[in-house]
């Protein structure tokens, strides 16, 4: 069943998927280790950490008595020759079990279109050929991160049937032992019976996504989705939900369903031009039986070539339909990408660039005021916000994408999401737009003029939820052959706890492959990291003298450089004086007047005494 859509110094990260070169490994399990270890003892892998056992289903998925008649099987008990993968990797090898996680099936079917994204989620270094020993992983996208699933080839069976997903042809198993990857990061079986389409597709990408309601579509929906497609973009759509079962309807389309969309095209239709769209059913089966379906009378009137090379006319669950009828059968169209290149309309790649930055913090509720927490006046004053700018734009185009993440704790349901939003602010701090919706995601793109803006993470509940917040940006800085994101400003009221893997980060990547910085490299990371467009362009920026000072201030073996050890001190004097400076300037002029500046030494002095750290004026 779908569930429908909703209708610390933080971490700095680049990329807009995390990098494959650094894994983590989910439950801490190396897959070369473990196999190599089971390969010397002659003995099959038995994954401890997702055993073969009923807490692995669930404890509600089945009736109980049919729990304990859940029976463990390998691929080699049941065929003589299995594989991983046979004849390459195809949408139509998968057909649901008993499971309802056809929105993860949905995703997983559009995945396999694009070959370059689905090599990051199966790796090929397995099989059943060489080097066996019941043991195989799988990666998915979390948070920023690319996480390696480890897991045993135990499936899950009730009386002789599959109850995961099963192949379409009997001796190829990658998709059920993807979806066995699948559940264990996800806590169970039972966590994959209901989910989000859109969650999906951004677990197997690590891309972003959009939803549009067919309700109320947008008036160019033709051009979105033949960008979408010519973009190589995933793409899936969902049917409303009119109860707890699956309905299918005379005209073949199930309610409360999630599919594929496999196709988008315009062709030659008797004296004009139409817009189809292909759709496949993770059931592997049940098709559309309206217009442009596998018989209806529209293909008559199509030029053989075109029917020839479009027209699949089996019981497979993938059919054609018009536009027209799309938007009348289905009730959301979900599209994911690494970067939003289907607002681009189809241009090809390098014509237009995004850039992007990306942060992991802790929002926290119990502002100083009594005021609605995540009003825009308290939203904008006491959380963390991000600063970016944008420097052209079409006025007909979207030009910024942000999305804001709530992170799970481990193995919690969505149906736990927090009502979490943005609010997107100007220089002199008017809230320009503001989106909250209680989903895991939210995601929404925008056209903004030139000038510089911040976004401002908030929840509307009195509860703290760790967040993944990535802002991207068209047209910014881009450098060809070059990943490099817009610099980074420094976000303000920073939880202590997550310092540490910032100011390391930002010390290596300064120090230039060393141990050590010294004042010129000091003062390109302040200038870069820590000062607002708008200070630079009053005049202010670190001057190297100024480095030196806090250098030698901070430098305890009197050498000319900074350690790690002596950064990090430095780092978190600077935020903390930040913090004091930001609050004090109540007018965002980028000055503190008379008043302000004694308010500011007053705070800085309590904050000495209160926690010893070292003084000096972060804007000289």
């Amino acid at each position: 069943m779908l569930a429908p859509s909703s209708s610390p110094m933080p971490e700095q990260t680049t990329g807009a998927a995390g990098s494959l070169q650094n894994l983590k490994k989910f439950n801490s399990q190396d897959f070369r280790d473990l196999r190599a270890l089971c390969l010397s003892q002659g003995l099959l892998f038995e994954d401890a950490t997702f055993p073969a056992h009923i807490s692995s289903i669930g404890p509600t998925l089945l009736p109980e008595e049919k729990l304990w008649q859940i029976q463990w099987k390998r691929p080699t008990e049941l065929q003589k020759n299995p594989y991983l993968i046979r004849d390459g990797v195809s949408r139509f090898d998968i057909m649901q079990g008993e499971i309802g996680d056809c929105w993860m099936l949905a995703a997983l079917g559009s995945l396999t279109l694009r070959k370059h994204v689905l090599e990051n989620v199966l790796p090929k270094d397995q099989g059943f050929q060489d080097d066996y020993a019941g043991i195989f992983h799988f990666r998915f996208w979390q948070y920023g991160e690319w996480v390696d699933v480890v897991i045993d080839d135990r499936l899950p069976f009730l009386n002789g049937r599959y109850l995961s997903v099963h192949p379409r042809t009997s001796n190829e198993f990658w998709p059920s032992l993807l979806e066995k990857a699948y559940a264990k990061l996800r806590g169970s079986y039972q966590n994959l019976n209901g989910g989000y389409l859109s969650d999906a597709l951004v677990d197997l990408t690590g891309g972003v996504q959009v939803q549009f309601s067919l309700k109320d579509p947008p008036p160019d929906l033709e051009e979105i989705l033949k960008a979408a497609d010519k973009s190589r973009c995933l793409m899936g759509c969902s049917t409303s939900v009119q109860s707890r079962r699956n309905i299918e309807l005379r005209n073949g389309i199930v309610q409360g369903h999630a599919y594929t969309i496999t196709g988008a095209v315009k062709i030659p239709y008797k004296n004009g031009w139409k817009h189809i769209i292909r759709i496949w059913n993770p059931w592997g089966h049940g098709e559309w039986k309206g217009p442009w379906s596998d018989e209806s009378p529209q293909w008559d009137h199509v030029e053989p070539k075109y029917r020839e090379a479009l027209l699949r006319d089996k019981d497979d669950g993938e059919f054609w339909m018009s536009c027209k009828n799309f938007q009348e059968q289905f009730s959301w169209l979900y599209i994911c990408n690494n970067t939003p290149t289907f607002l681009d309309f189809g241009d090809e790649p390098y014509t237009t660039t995004w850039s992007l930055n990306s942060y992991t913090n802790l929002w926290r509720p119990g502002l100083p005021t009594r005021r609605n927490r995540y009003s825009s006046a308290g939203a904008a004053s006491t959380n963390p916000q991000y600063f970016f700018k944008v420097l052209d734009h079409n006025p007909k185009a979207c030009n910024v994408a942000i999305s804001l993440m709530q992170k799970y704790a481990e193995h919690v349901q969505d149906e736990k999401n927090l009502k979490i939003g943005f609010f997107i602010t100007t220089e002199n701090s008017r809230v320009l737009k503001q989106i909250f919706l209680r989903i895991r995601d939210v995601t929404s793109y925008f056209i903004l003029s030139p000038g510089t803006y911040a976004v401002v993470p908030a929840a509307t509940e009195d509860q703290e939820f760790e967040f993944l917040l990535r802002i991207f940006i068209k047209n910014q800085d881009y450098h060809e052959n070059s990943n490099s994101p817009t610099s980074p400003v420094l976000p303000m009221d920073v939880p202590r706890q997550n310092q540490d893997s910032s100011y390391k980060a930002l010390f290596l990547r300064y120090a230039k492959q060393g141990s050590t910085i010294d004042a010129s490299q000091l003062q390109q990371l302040l200038n870069e990291v820590i000062l607002q467009d708008e200070m630079t362009s009053l005049g202010g920026s670190f001057s190297f003298d100024s480095c030196r000072g806090i250098l030698a201030l901070m430098d305890l073996n009197s050498n000319g450089r900074l350690t790690l050890q002596e950064f990090g001190s430095l780092w978190r004097s600077l935020t903390k004086y930040m913090d004091i400076f930001f609050k004090e300037d109540r007018n965002h002029s980028g000055f503190l007047d008379v008043a302000e500046l004694k308010n500011a030494i007053q705070a800085a002095g309590t904050l000495r005494a209160a926690e010893q750290v070292p003084w000096f004026s972060p804007w000289q």
